[in-house]
C-alpha cells in the first residue's frame, strides 16, 4: 500500500513537471514577442532573447503615430454588440430548447449544428452582395449581424448543455412558492446559470476581438478598421520590415483580453465542462 502511494506520489510529480515544460514552451513565442517590442533593433532574428538596449519607443509609436485607439474603440463596439445580441438571444433560446418539449425541437438542434460545421468563408461572397445591397458595407451593425448570427449557435449549444443540468424541481418548487415565470428565471436560473453564461460570453468576445477574414472583408475605410485589420495593415504597408512595432502592437492587443480571462479565471472549469455534461 506504501509502496503503492510511493509510485502515485511520483507519478504525479513526473506529469506536473511535464505539463510546466509544456506551458513554457508554449510561452516561447509570447516570450519572444515581448522581447522584440522592447528592443531597439529592426531585425527579426537575433541570436539570443537577451536585450542590449531596451526602450519602450515602440509602444509609444504605435499609441501616437498610428491610430492604434480607434483600432481598439471598434474592435470594443464590435465584441460588445456582438456579445449583447448573441447572448440575449442564445441565451432563451437554450432555456427553451432546454425545457420545452416541442414538435421539430431535436431537427432544429441538429440542423443548428450542421450549419455550423460549414466554414464561414463559403457564405461570404452572398452576403458581401446582400450587405452591398442594403448599405451595411462599413458598418458596425452589418459586421455585428454576422458575427451575432454565427456565435448564436454556439451559445445555445453550450447554454443548452448547462440548462440542462439544473434540475426542474427547483423551477417548480419555486411556482409552488408563488414565484412567476419570469422570476424563476430572473432569480434562479439565470444566478446558477451564471458560470456558463459568463464564460460563453467571453468565448464570443474572444471570437470577435481576434476575428480577421470578416473584419477586413466589410470594414474597408481607414478609420473603420477594427484591430485586426489594423494590424494587418500595419505589417503590409507602413512598418512591413519593422517587426518589434509590430510586436508591441499585438501585445497591446492581448493585454485586455488576458485582462478579462484572469478575472472570469475561477468560471472557466466549470462553465465549459458542465455544458458537455448533457446534449
Amino acid at each position: 500500500m506504501k509502496l503503492k502511494k510511493v509510485r502515485c506520489g511520483i507519478l504525479l510529480m513526473v506529469l506536473n513537471l511535464f505539463f510546466i515544460l509544456l506551458c513554457l514552451l508554449v510561452l516561447i513565442p509570447i516570450g519572444y514577442a515581448f522581447f522584440l517590442s522592447i528592443s531597439s533593433g529592426n531585425s527579426t532574428f537575433q541570436n539570443t532573447l537577451w536585450v542590449k538596449q531596451v526602450t519602450l519607443q515602440n509602444y509609444k509609436a504605435i499609441l501616437l503615430e498610428e491610430p492604434f485607439l480607434i483600432w481598439l474603440k471598434n474592435s470594443t463596439i464590435l465584441s460588445v454588440g456582438t456579445m449583447g445580441i448573441a447572448m440575449g438571444t442564445s441565451v432563451s433560446a437554450a432555456y427553451a430548447f432546454s425545457r420545452f418539449r416541442f414538435r421539430g425541437r431535436e431537427q432544429i438542434l441538429k440542423l443548428l449544428l450542421v450549419l455550423n460545421a460549414f466554414p464561414q468563408i463559403l457564405s461570404m461572397f452572398a452576403i458581401f452582395r446582400l450587405f452591398k445591397n442594403i448599405h451595411l458595407i462599413n458598418s458596425y451593425i452589418g459586421l455585428i449581424l454576422i458575427y451575432a448570427g454565427s456565435m448564436c449557435i454556439f451559445g445555445i449549444w453550450n447554454m443548452k448543455g448547462y440548462f440542462d443540468t439544473i434540475p426542474v424541481e427547483i423551477e417548480e418548487s419555486a411556482a409552488i412558492d408563488g414565484a412567476s415565470p419570469s422570476q424563476v428565471i430572473r432569480k434562479i436560473i439565470l444566478p446558477l446559470a451564471r458560470p456558463a453564461i459568463i464564460v460563453t460570453a467571453v468565448m464570443v468576445l474572444i471570437f470577435v476581438w481576434n476575428e480577421y477574414l470578416f473584419a477586413t472583408t466589410f470594414l474597408m475605410k481607414a478609420d473603420s478598421y477594427s484591430l485586426a485589420g489594423g494590424l494587418y495593415q500595419l505589417q503590409s504597408n507602413d512598418y512591413s520590415r519593422n517587426w518589434p512595432i509590430f510586436s508591441a502592437a499585438s501585445i497591446l492587443t492581448s493585454i485586455p483580453i488576458l485582462i478579462l480571462f484572469f478575472c472570469i479565471q475561477k468560471y472557466m472549469v466549470s462553465g465549459l465542462t458542465a455544458g458537455g455534461v448533457k446534449g
